[in-house]
This record gives C-alpha cells, structure tokens and sequence, in this order.
C-alpha cells in the first residue's frame, strides 16, 4: 500500500512537473507562472496596465508572461520598440493566430490576419483604393467638413445645455469612413450606424476583457455558452448588415467605375477569379476591419481632447486665438493651414499620446527565429507592444504625466515631433488610417474650437480622466456644455 501511495505521489509529481511552464534557454525573463493558469494571476483581466508597468520595474524593458500555455514577450520603451518594429521589422510583422480575437474575426480582413503574401495584397489594395478616392486631397477634406456640419447642428441645438458627446463623435467617426467605404452616409438615428457602433463598442470591451482573457488562457471553455458568445454574436449581426449593403451596390455598380471601397474590391474580384485570398467573405471582414479602425480610435481620441480641453481652459483659448489668426477671412480650416498652427498641432499630438487610445497595439508575433536585446525569442512568439512605456517615458518628454501641449514645442514655440510619438505604432504593420485620423482630428477640432467655446458643466463635480479600459481606451462617459463664441 505504501509503495503504490508513493508511486502514485510520483506519477503525480512527474506529471506538474511537465506541465509546469519553462522559458526557453536566453529568454527573457518573467514572474513565475503556474501550470495551466500560466500568469494570469499577476494581471487584473479587467485593466491589466498597471500590472504591466509594476512587471516592468522588476524584469526590465523586455519581460516574459505566460497566457495560458502561450508564452508572450511584452515590449516597452523607445529603444526596444524601434529595434523590433523597425530595424527588425519583418522578424516582428507576423500576428497570432489561435487567440479570441481571431476566432472572431474568422482570421479574414487585413489588421488581424498573419503576416504573408495575403497581408500585403490586401494592404497594398487598401492603401492605393484610399489614395484613388481623395486620402490627402481636397475631396478627402470635403467629406470631413460634410459630416462637420451634421456636428454643428447637433451643437446648435445645445447651446447653453449640457450633451453627452459620445454618440455624436462616434457617429460622425463612422460616418467619414463609412463615405470611403460605402460611398454613403447614415443619419444618426439609423439602424446601420446605431447597430455597428454599439456591436464595435461591446466587441472591444469584451476583447480586452477578463472573458477573452479566460478564452485564450483555456481551450476547453470555448464551445460554453459563456458571455464572450456575444462578441461571435455581435460580428454575425454585423456581417449581416455588411451583406445586404453589398449585395445593395452589386446591383446599382457599373463594373470599372467603382464609386467607393466596396465597388473597388468588386472590380478587383472580377480580375483574380483563382485567388482564393480575394473573396466576397474576405471583403465582409476586410469593410469591418476597416470601419471599426477607422471609427473607434478618432472617436474616442476626440473624447480625450473635448475632455481636457473643458478643463484646461487656458489651454482651449490660446488655440482659438491661434486659429482666428490663421483663418481670419477664411470659410473654413482646411488641412495645410496646420502648418501654420504650431500651438494647435501640440495641442492634438498631446491629446493622441495622453489618449494613449490602443493601449497594447494589436499582438504582433514573431516570424522566425530572431533576437530582441541580446534575448533569444524562437518562431511564433506573442509580441505586446506596451504603448504606455514610450508615450509617458521618462527623458523622452519634458512633461510625461501631464497634459501640457509644450511636449511638442521646441524653445521659439514651433511645432516638434519627438520620436517616442507613435500612436499608430510603426514598421510594416503602421495603422492604415492615419493619415485619414490626422486629417479628422484637426479638421474636427479646429472648426468645432473656432465657433464654440466648450465649458466643463457646474454641477459635474471634478472631472475623472481615468480611461474605461478595452481593445481602444474610451474616456469616462461625461457631458459639455456649449456656448458660441463672442467672435461669432
């Protein structure tokens, strides 16, 4: 009896032991992690950030945790991110393929799917349809101040009451990309629009939440009928919507004639008939990909700023005055009176790094054997890029944990740059919109800051800047009051 207890304990023992997770040989260094659990028990799922910032003062800039059996390496820092972003950039361009959001996303669209020859056709495609119809051209900004007047309106008819922006801007967000896309625009009250923007939002919350955590962590949950379904759920609902949109436009398109995105990757269809990475499903999730991107971020970025600049009122009249001076006479802001708008430039590139809007990137994934810091990382390791780290890094800004605009002026007050700038990450995996959000962001702010004058409400109490935690980081929901300016 005693011999089989002790042959049983070893059994046992043996097996932990071979479930106990190992780090390979020159990895970087981590917490301990548990078998199974991994390191799950060293982030609160609900907001992981602070966990990770405490992991990196005792490990270093270039840390290992495990995610379930997954092992993941996360990045922090200027100097470690150029390395792998981009001095190494196609060790580092690949993405998962076996976490939550991939499942999803069925592994189709271009943000999510692997690095290959897929992924650059279909980047490449996005890139030259967004060119072809007025990304960085006049047309461009026409759709932008089209859907600036739908904001006014809603403005005006608020003045001297409290509104909640946040339906307006993300409305208005997706709306412009929605014109790329769709060639259409929906009124605010649409199915369309209501439906998506809340399905973008719930996806987001439970992407970077404890239930999709608990999903990547443990395979056998998967097929329960748990509340991540609703993300699955929420994507059918949306592809659905997509579905009939396109069908719409397939009937009313004149093939070699395309009027949007959509008609564009129709045409495209016709002229790679055996390409199996071209296709009417690919399209669906590709346009999803591309309207969420392109709606979630600005959105809430614009939050951020309206936010602090209700607060920091010093701050909102110093570039109201810039702005009078600039566009005295003028109609309208278009983009290139930014250059001339050194103080109004600060102000939004201050709003986009303390926005800090996708916190952790998107996962990126090693795609071969390669080396980070003298660190040895083998083929299919989960890269988190720590966007906190570079955006409030010491030494890299004069103020890092504050909001003041004199983080991007030099000492004669003109517009600077620093290169620990970059919400849109960097490398071959660069967000595909930004040059689209640089052009809102600035059209949006400028003409809103030149006819209104936005007050924090009396009776709001103190304002909170503690972001609600998602794939994206979304302000607090809050309200502003408005009034129009003197000058106007």
């Amino acid at each position: 009896m005693f011999v089989s207890l002790v042959l049983l304990w070893l059994c046992v023992f043996f097996v932990i032991l071979q479930l106990w997770p190992k780090r390979p040989k020159n990895f970087p260094p981590g917490p301990p992690a548990l078998p199974i659990l991994g390191n799950i028990l060293h982030l609160r799922i609900q907001n992981p950030l602070e966990d990770l910032e405490r992991l990196r003062k005792s490990y270093g800039n270039v840390y290992s945790l495990f995610i379930g059996p997954n092992l993941a390496v996360v990045i922090n820092g200027v100097k470690v991110m150029k390395e792998a972003i981009v001095t190494k950039a196609t060790d580092f361009a690949g993405r998962p393929q076996d976490l939550f959001i991939n499942d999803v996303t069925h592994r189709k669209g271009v943000i999510l799917v692997d690095y290959g020859t897929s992924w650059r056709e279909h980047r490449r495609f996005a890139l030259m349809t967004f060119r072809n119809f007025g990304l960085g051209k006049k047309s461009m900004e026409e759709r932008i101040h089209d859907e600036i007047q739908y904001i006014i309106k809603t403005l005006d008819k608020n003045i001297g009451k409290a509104l909640s922006p946040q339906v307006m801007f993300h409305n208005a967000a997706s709306n412009i990309i929605c014109q790329v896309l769709f060639g259409t625009r929906f009124e605010y009250d649409d199915d369309f629009i209501r439906v998506t923007v809340r399905c973008f939002t719930e996806i987001s919350k439970i992407t970077n939440g404890p239930w999709a955590m608990l999903y990547d962590s443990f395979s056998f949950i998967r097929n329960l009928p748990l509340p991540f379904n609703k993300a699955f759920r929420n994507v059918e609902t949306m592809k659905n919507l997509l579905i009939c949109l396109v069908n719409e436009h397939k009937k009313s398109r004149v093939p070699g004639e395309p009027r949007h995105f959509v008609d564009c990757y129709l045409d495209e269809l016709e002229k790679r008939p055996d390409d199996p990475s071209f296709s009417e499903d690919q399209l669906i999730m590709y346009a999803l990909d591309l309207h969420f991107a392109g709606t979630d971020t600005t959105s809430n970025t614009l939050l951020t700023g309206f936010l602090y600049l209700m607060n920091h009122p010093h701050i909102q009249e110093r570039c109201q005055q810039e702005i009078d001076k600039v566009l005295e006479g003028k109609d309208r802001a278009c983009f290139e009176d930014r250059h001339n708008m050194p103080y109004m430039q600060a102000v939004i590139h201050e709003v986009q790094r303390i926005a800090n809007t996708v916190p952790l990137s998107v996962f990126h994934r090693t795609t071969k054997d390669t080396e980070l810091m003298g660190y040895s990382l083998p083929k299919g390791t989960i890269i988190i890029q720590n966007m906190n780290s570079v955006l409030e890094e010491e030494g890299q800004w004069k103020y890092p944990h504050e909001f003041n605009p004199e983080n991007f002026l030099n000492d004669q007050g003109e517009f600077v740059k620093p290169e620990a700038f970059m919400p849109f990450s960097a490398g071959p995996r660069m967000c595909l919109g930004e040059g689209l959000a640089r052009m809102e962001l600035f059209l949006i702010m400028v003409t809103l800051l030149r006819k209104f004058k936005f007050i924090w409400p009396e009776d709001a109490g103190e304002p909170d800047y503690t972001p609600l935690y998602g794939i994206t980081l979304s302000p607090r929901p809050y309200r502003m009051k408005v009034q129009l300016r003197l000058s106007q």
